[in-house]
């Protein structure tokens, strides 16, 4: 299938202002300038509207938080035990709320989701295309362990008299979780070694081991400056690749956080000052830190703020100092890097994904519309009365 006579920004090269796109079996074949030399029944004529990859939601909770379904829909927080990396984002994922027509409707195509930060250890965190027949199908990848800090662990044990109570504890139990599967994952590899008994088993530990192997990466929720070098802190005790979700007062510690070369997901941007932690929330947030060298993704937190709003969010950022094209990045190829799904999506480049958004405008501008939307060279979405 060719989809041709489009205006092409394929985000990490320069813009053809009129190319085509080969899609075999799904991804991108070629990626070409000026027009198809044979062009055949099902090939798909852009009329010079924008292609590019498909929108990115680095972090959310999509599919865990229903569309309209209240306590029936929810099933974010497992907050029985504060410390739960064994659970599977995909056992809970509801592949069929009502948000995900919304997102391609909106031309994202992925989203990262998983547990919410009742608990300073969650469970993982997944990387699952927008649209499928059933989470198997939609799901890219296992993207990271999901671990919190600051007021939500607080706020939820708290008031059962259990910990963790404070920051402290928060810290406490991650570190102690980290100790234990360090030690079983040791131990692990020396009964293979020495043929020797393999400790008990622990699932626990063993959800754990991706992380400590750097296989997957961290996923630390951390609002208030502190918080935030805690994350890094723990990190760097352990040895973990890591990004910072939400990272609100990055700002302030900018400096620092460029020094150290970490990437964060910015997020909710579009939204109130809702409890104390977001405090020093400031919409200029994400060109600050990207001035101090921290590569930025933004993302909704959705439903905090509705995933249709992940490029108004992007455009925010933009008139709050971010250049353009980073904020372009922000929703694509950054946020598939710091993901780790670059190998699959987030920009246009041969072997990649099909996965596709048709414009009739600038992606940042709000009047602007989604005309078609691709994943894995599907259309799964057409606005009929444009076309």
């Amino acid at each position: 299938m060719l989809i041709y006579n489009a205006k092409i920004d394929p985000v990490v090269s320069p813009v053809i202002e009129n190319g085509y796109i080969s899609v075999e079996n799904g991804r991108i074949a070629a990626v070409c300038e000026g027009i198809p030399p044979k062009i055949s029944e099902g090939d798909i004529d852009c009329g010079g509207m924008l292609l590019m990859p498909g929108f990115i939601d680095s972090h959310s909770h999509i599919g865990f938080i229903g569309d309209g379904a209240g306590m029936e829909g929810e099933d974010v927080n497992e907050s029985s035990d504060p410390v739960t990396p064994h659970l599977r984002a995909i056992d809970g994922l509801n592949f069929t709320d009502g948000y995900f027509k919304d997102a391609v409707r909106f031309g994202v195509t992925c989203a990262v989701t998983g547990c919410g930060s009742a608990n300073p250890i969650g469970g993982d965190f997944i990387a699952v295309k927008t649209w499928g027949r059933c989470a198997d199908e939609m799901l890219i990848r296992q993207a990271g362990i999901k671990l919190a800090l600051g007021e939500n662990p607080k706020s939820c044990y708290s008031d059962r008299d259990e910990a963790p109570m404070t920051r402290m504890a928060t810290a406490a139990l991650i570190r102690e979780a980290l100790f234990t599967a360090q030690r079983y994952m040791e131990q692990k590899q020396s009964a293979a070694e020495e043929d020797g008994d393999a400790p008990d088993f622990d699932m626990k530990s063993e959800a754990l081991i991706p992380l400590l192997k750097r296989e997957i990466k961290a996923h630390f929720h951390c609002h208030r400056a502190d918080d935030i070098m805690t994350a890094v802190r723990i990190a760097e005790e352990f040895g973990l690749d890591y990004v910072l979700v939400h990272c609100t007062e990055g700002h302030l510690i900018a400096d620092i956080l460029g020094e150290k070369g970490v990437s964060a997901n910015i997020g909710p941007v579009i939204c109130d000052r809702g409890k104390p932690e977001l405090a020093r929330l400031t919409v200029k947030n994400a060109a600050v830190l990207h001035e101090h060298g921290v590569k930025i993704s933004v993302c909704t937190d959705h439903p905090e703020v509705p995933l249709d709003y992940l490029t108004a969010s992007a455009a925010f950022c933009v008139k709050a100092g971010l250049p353009r094209k980073e904020a372009i990045k922000a929703i694509t190829v950054n946020a598939a890097e710091i993901t780790g799904i670059s190998d699959r999506t987030g920009s246009i480049s041969v072997g990649l994904d099909a996965d596709l958004v048709l414009l009739d405008g600038d992606p940042l501008d709000i009047m602007t519309n989604v005309v078609m939307t691709f994943i894995e060279g599907k259309c799964v979405y057409k606005k009929e009365h444009i076309l």
